[in-house]
C-alpha cells in the first residue's frame, strides 16, 4: 500500500518530466504519464481552441474538461487555480476576471511553476501570480477567493477530504467552485490500480463518483451540480501494458466506467447575527 507521501512524490517526479515535454508528446499519452498510445488524440482532454484568453503554449494537454468555461467568473473577481501547471486555465481565467481581478495558480512541481512564470511574464500578466504549495494546505489565508477552478488534479491527491476542507476555507462566503476530474463508476482491475504510471496518468487515484459528491456535500458545500459528464474511453494499447487481452475484454464487459465529470458548488453565505440592538430594521 502506496503512502500518501509516496503518491505525491511519485506525481511530482511525473509532472516534473511533463513540464519539459510539449503538447503534442503528452497528447499521445494518458493525462500525460507516458504511458504512449499509438491512438492519435488525447484521451481526456477537451479543446480550449474556442475559449477567449486561451494561451496555447501554456496548454500541456494534461486536463479533462474546460472548468473555466462553467466557472462563471466575473469582472474583478479573485481566482485560484488549483494545480495550475502552466498556467492554462489561470490565464484563460485572467481573461474572465478582467485587469481589476486576480488570479492565483497553486502548484507543487518547481518546473511547472517555472514554466508558468515564464508564460505569465512573457504574456505581460502582472495580475497572475503562481505559488509553490499543497492543495492540501493553500498558501492563500481563509475567505479569499470568489471562484476556484481546477482541472483534472484532485484524483491524483490521496487526501481529496483535505482539498474540499481548504477549499471550503479559502473560498468567501457566497464564492463557488468549477472543477473537472476523473471519477469511477465500478472497481478498476487491481493491477491498473495500483500501477504507478496509470496513477500519474490521472485513472488509479480516482474514487467513485458517489463517494466524490459526498465529500463535497460532507464539507458544507451547497447546490452541488454536475455540469459536465463524459465518459473516458482507454485505448486497448494503454490497457495492453497492464491487462492480457482476455483481461481486457473482461473489464470492457465489466460495466466499469472511467468518466470526466465538471462540478459546481457553493460555500453558503454565512448566516446574519441576530439583531436585538437599537437600530435594528423590523
Amino acid at each position: 500500500m502506496e503512502t500518501q507521501e509516496h503518491v505525491k512524490d511519485l506525481v511530482r517526479q511525473k509532472y516534473s518530466e511533463i513540464a519539459l515535454q510539449d503538447k503534442e508528446t503528452n497528447q499521445t499519452s494518458c493525462c500525460g504519464s507516458g504511458c504512449c498510445s499509438t491512438e492519435v488524440y488525447n484521451i481526456m482532454a477537451d479543446d480550449y481552441n474556442e475559449l477567449e484568453g486561451y494561451n496555447p503554449d501554456a496548454d500541456l494537454g494534461l486536463g479533462c474538461g474546460l472548468p473555466t468555461q462553467f466557472a462563471k467568473i466575473k469582472k474583478g473577481d479573485v481566482v485560484i487555480d488549483l494545480g495550475s501547471g502552466a498556467g492554462n486555465d489561470a490565464f484563460v481565467a485572467r481573461h474572465e476576471t478582467g485587469e481589476t481581478g486576480k488570479v492565483i495558480g497553486i502548484d507543487f512541481t518547481p518546473a511547472m511553476l517555472e514554466r508558468a512564470r515564464q508564460n505569465a511574464e512573457l504574456r505581460g500578466f502582472n495580475n497572475v501570480e503562481f505559488r509553490q504549495g499543497d492543495i492540501e494546505k493553500m498558501p492563500v489565508t481563509a475567505n479569499v477567493a470568489d471562484v476556484i477552478v481546477s482541472n483534472c488534479v484532485l484524483n491524483l491527491v490521496p487526501n481529496k477530504d483535505g482539498v474540499f476542507s481548504e477549499i471550503f476555507r479559502v473560498l468567501k462566503p457566497g464564492g463557488h467552485f468549477s472543477i473537472s476530474d476523473i471519477v469511477l463508476e465500478g472497481e478498476l482491475p487491481k493491477q491498473i490500480k495500483e500501477a504507478a504510471e496509470m496513477y500519474a496518468g490521472c485513472v488509479a487515484g480516482a474514487i467513485q463518483k458517489q463517494d466524490y459528491l459526498k465529500l463535497i456535500k460532507s464539507n458544507g458545500f451547497t447546490n452541488v451540480t454536475i455540469q459536465k459528464d463524459k465518459q473516458i474511453i482507454v485505448p486497448d494499447d494503454i490497457l495492453s501494458n497492464y491487462l492480457s487481452a482476455e483481461e481486457i475484454v473482461i473489464f470492457k464487459q465489466s460495466g466499469t466506467g472511467i468518466r470526466s465529470i465538471t462540478v459546481y458548488a457553493e460555500k453558503p453565505v454565512a448566516e446574519k447575527a441576530a439583531c436585538c440592538g437599537p437600530d435594528c430594521c423590523n
